[in-house]
């Protein structure tokens, strides 16, 4: 049969690579970081980790992930209800509901594992979820093992989202879920209409705050700091895997009976091992680092305003953001490759986005800022962006950076 299965394969294979969607993976030989070494001994920015607040290798969240290897151990090998449990995990567990004004926390090995674990335990085939149209992969999947009855809005669309919620009154119960950031694009999702609809047609809220956290609101809470509604929506999802330090581990977090249903029913919590005592130690750390000071944020939004404005002035089709996340629209797939493999060799990591990870025709290059950019390494990108847009002719025409390159 194999025969059969591997000729197949191969075609589909030379096909992608034909389309020039094949995603090839680059090697990293140093910690994460604003400066990192790839295996070719090149040393490059990084312009496209989800190391926002920069605390991937922080020393302080080292030395706690240290700290915990020796009162706690490497791993669990065990699930939580059964053996998997420690003082760490319920210790982190309440910061984070500390942290977004919640009442109770789970953890997940991933987000992705909390999104996949959230709606099949709590909604039935007479209840229904209203979901955004450029929700997460990992929001869709949970949606698709759940029975409940789909509806799905255009992006940030309100009006359609209130045509949905009327088409809902039908069921039992309602779900609205959207991102807070949309990885994609970097647009924030528009909580404040979106709770005012929730109110109005009788609905819950669930918003996954990966690209948000850390990042939005004035004190890096999420979309619900920002649209000041934070301890209102029911459920809230997240990971420790970007702003939150980088390494691995999700949650979800809300109201104190949906998170007692998904520990009981939630099978990516209860079918999976706990995660380590060394990445919940560094969480709990984490956590404790970002009540004391906003000095991280506030430096991630200047950096954000200053790269943003710098590359609309310099003439690239940037969409607009309202997060870290910086997108540089250029539409087609083989355009998206060369030009991130040309900037590799000015010295800037990024990353070309194509189908399917963005629809067709819609391919770009996203930029993701951090903390840890310094002013000398947003220029040295905007630097190198503008030489090779202009090589490649992606410039909008009588544009001027003002780096006094004689890209206009």
């Amino acid at each position: 049969m194999y025969d059969r299965v591997q000729a197949h394969l191969t075609q589909e294979l030379a096909g992608i690579k034909e389309a020039g969607l094949y995603k090839n993976e680059r090697v990293i030989t140093s910690p994460q970081g604003a400066e990192i070494k790839v295996n070719t001994g090149a040393e490059v920015l990084n312009f496209c980790a989800n190391n926002y607040l920069g605390l991937s290798n922080n020393p302080k969240l080292i030395d706690a992930a240290k700290q915990a290897l020796d009162t706690h151990g490497y791993g669990l090998s065990s699930v939580r209800f059964i053996c998997g449990t420690m003082d760490l995990h319920k210790e982190l567990e309440a910061k984070i509901a500390e942290f977004f004004g919640t009442e109770d926390t789970i953890l997940y090995a991933a987000c992705f594992d909390a999104n996949g674990g959230v709606f099949e335990p709590l909604l039935g085939e007479e209840d229904a979820i209203i979901s955004d149209s450029l929700n997460h992969a990992s929001i869709i999947d949970g949606v698709r093992l759940c029975k409940a009855v789909r509806y799905r809005y255009n992006n940030s669309d309100m009006a359609d989202l209130e045509e949905q919620l009327k088409a809902a009154q039908a069921q039992r119960f309602r779900l609205i879920v959207t991102d807070g950031v949309f990885s994609m694009d970097g647009n924030v999702a528009k909580m404040d209409q979106i709770y005012a609809l929730a109110q109005k047609y009788d609905a819950m809220i669930m918003v996954d705050e990966c690209h948000s956290a850390g990042v939005v609101g004035a004190t890096g809470r999420g979309v619900t700091e920002l649209h000041n509604i934070r301890g209102k929506v029911e459920i809230i999802t997240g990971t420790l895997g970007k702003a939150f330090g980088g390494a691995i581990g999700g949650f979800t977090t809300g109201k104190k009976e949906i998170i007692s249903m998904l520990r009981q029913r939630s099978r990516p919590y209860l079918f999976s091992n706990s995660i380590p005592p060394m990445v919940a130690a560094a969480g709990i750390k984490m956590f404790d680092m970002m009540s004391e000071t906003n000095e991280l944020q506030d430096k991630l939004h200047e950096n954000t305003a200053y790269f943003s404005q710098k590359m609309a002035e310099a003439g690239f089709d940037c969409k607009p953001t309202q997060s870290a996340i910086v997108a540089v629209m250029l539409y087609d797939a083989k355009l998206s490759q060369e030009m991130a493999a040309r900037l590799l060799d000015e010295g800037i990591y990024v990353i070309g986005f194509y189908y399917p990870v963005v629809a067709k025709g819609l391919a770009r290059i996203r930029v993701q800022v951090s903390a840890a950019h310094t002013r000398e390494h947003l220029d040295k990108c905007i630097a190198a962006f503008t030489k090779v847009g202009k090589e490649l002719g992606v410039l909008k025409s009588g544009s001027d950076c003002g780096c006094g390159c004689g890209c206009n």
